[in-house]
């Protein structure tokens, strides 16, 4: 009897190529997903544009926070108090928050018990109270007491950043004390403010017609300047990131209380209506200008107008 002849099975073709791979059904195991080059450029594209806005809003955050440094610059250090000038002066801590905590510091500068007005006294951006002792001469001169402060961030006050808003505050802080704590009538308040000081006093005053008068030795017409033309300030959105405008403007057209305007100059001038500054044409109360050579009887005459302008004040204390 014969064996039977093994079939032999069919091994099955290689796949060779794609048309083999068709032909049994199935695509090719060894072919590989591609990535388009489109989509490689848009991504590219996304990364590149998301760095850029990223880093444009950082700026916009560091500006945000660091701008007021452009236009405050204060110290921490007093280094003259009144008594360098020989003035006797009383330290004063006031507006105490919860726990009980002066936030501001200042100086009474007493003159006599009968003295018919007190100075509130608003220094500028730069330095602190120990910077501004020689501006108390030509005050005191006049025989009136004076109080001074520092805002907050200045000197021996609480470190908070200045900003047109917290000086308005402390400000308002000062006339509380003032008339609150020494009961001291609003009517014998007088403000005086230098350079951005001034802008704040001139502010405040509009705010307060209850008080007696105001005196502004060289308010600043555009005092956010330093702000908006720095190059920084171009790659930003700064109008919309800093809200400090200090805009005279406003203020000096509702202003109700009689002002003295003390102005400092290299070069001889009166109050002809081509010497007037713009911000003091827009007051329509009682208002007097004083150009002050830059010279050594700048002070005494400083001294000398401030007490005539007081002296007309008390013959005319209704005149608004």
């Amino acid at each position: 009897m014969s064996k039977p002849i093994p079939s032999k099975k069919r091994k099955p073709k290689p796949a060779h190529s794609a048309a083999y791979a068709r032909k049994l059904g199935g695509v090719a195991s060894s072919a590989q997903p591609t990535v388009s080059i489109y989509w490689l450029i848009a991504a590219i594209c996304i990364a590149i544009i998301g760095a850029v806005v990223f880093a444009w809003g950082t700026l916009c955050v560091l500006f945000w926070q660091g701008s007021w440094q452009l236009l405050y610059h204060p110290s921490s250090a007093v280094v003259r108090t009144p008594a360098s000038v020989g003035l006797a002066f009383d330290s004063i801590g006031f507006a105490t928050n919860a726990a009980g905590e002066p936030q501001l510091r200042g100086w009474w500068i007493p003159y006599s018990s009968e003295s018919r007005y007190t100075f509130l006294y608003l220094h500028g951006a730069d330095g602190n109270l120990g910077d501004t002792v020689q501006a108390f001469i030509p005050l005191r001169a006049t025989n009136q007491n004076i109080f001074t402060f520092d805002y907050r961030g200045y000197g021996m006050s609480r470190f908070k950043h200045p900003s047109e808003a917290r000086w308005r505050e402390d400000a308002e802080s000062a006339i509380e004390y003032l008339t609150n704590t020494r009961h001291i009538p609003p009517g014998s308040i007088v403000l005086v403010g230098k350079e951005l000081g001034a802008n704040l006093a001139l502010e405040v005053a509009a705010a307060h017609p209850e008080l007696a008068g105001v005196v502004l030795e060289q308010p600043l017409e555009a005092p956010t300047t330093p702000i908006f033309n720095d190059p920084r300030a171009h790659l930003v959105p700064a109008h919309m990131l800093v809200s400090d405008r200090w805009e005279p403007s406003a203020p000096a057209a509702n202003l109700r209380l009689p002002s003295l305007w003390i102005y400092f100059t290299t070069t001889n001038k009166n109050s002809a209506q081509e010497d007037r500054p713009a911000i003091y044409q827009q007051v329509s109360a009682r208002k007097s200008l004083l150009w002050l050579t830059d010279s050594a009887d700048a002070q005494k005459n400083n001294s000398t107008a401030l007490s005539r302008w007081i002296d007309d004040l008390k013959a005319n204390p209704q005149s608004r």
